[in-house]
């Protein structure tokens, strides 16, 4: 299911992010394109009190954000689009502990899931990310990178022509 996301209800649920930090929306939002690469899930992530000349949607990796008009809020745009999606609204989970928030998915058919709930999963996603990064690193022994090191310069010796190897 894809997730529609209350950005700044999330944040503060979210070990060493704070709203106070000045580019908590980013650090988010790296978080969730870790979580919709390895889940493969549409993430749509809405933030209010964007400065005019500032609102708008934009995608940032897999992470479609709406960076809210000042005038209104990330709340009202999560509704507003749940009422876009009309009856495809029952495939999404929507994130947020905003009670009124979690209330219109309901009522839209869609999925809730806190956003303390969201956060933990979202953590269990970004450790086994690291995880399975630091596992690639260690794959790879100083023998294989000396043999394949080996490889190139006797490649690279083996080119008489003086053309380059790669054109």
């Amino acid at each position: 299911m894809p997730y529609l996301i209350d950005g700044h209800n999330l944040i503060p649920k979210i070990a060493g992010l704070s709203l106070r930090s000045i580019n908590d929306e980013n650090q988010l939002i790296q978080k969730l394109q870790t979580f919709q690469r390895q889940s493969r899930k549409k993430v749509e992530v809405f933030f209010d009190g964007a400065p005019p000349g500032e609102s708008g949607i934009r995608s940032i990796g897999g992470v479609k954000a709406h960076f809210v008009h000042r005038e209104t809020t990330a709340d009202s745009a999560i509704v507003k689009r749940l009422k876009k999606l009309g009856n495809d609204a029952r495939n999404w989970t929507v994130v947020s502990s905003d009670r009124q928030v979690l209330a219109a998915a309901r009522s839209s058919r869609a999925s809730t899931l806190s956003s303390e709930a969201f956060a933990q999963l979202l953590g269990t996603t970004n450790e086994q990310a690291g995880q399975s990064a630091s596992v690639q690193e260690e794959q790879i022994s100083p023998a294989e990178v000396e043999e394949w090191l080996q490889l190139f310069r006797d490649k690279k010796n083996h080119n008489t022509s003086n053309k380059p190897l790669i054109e």
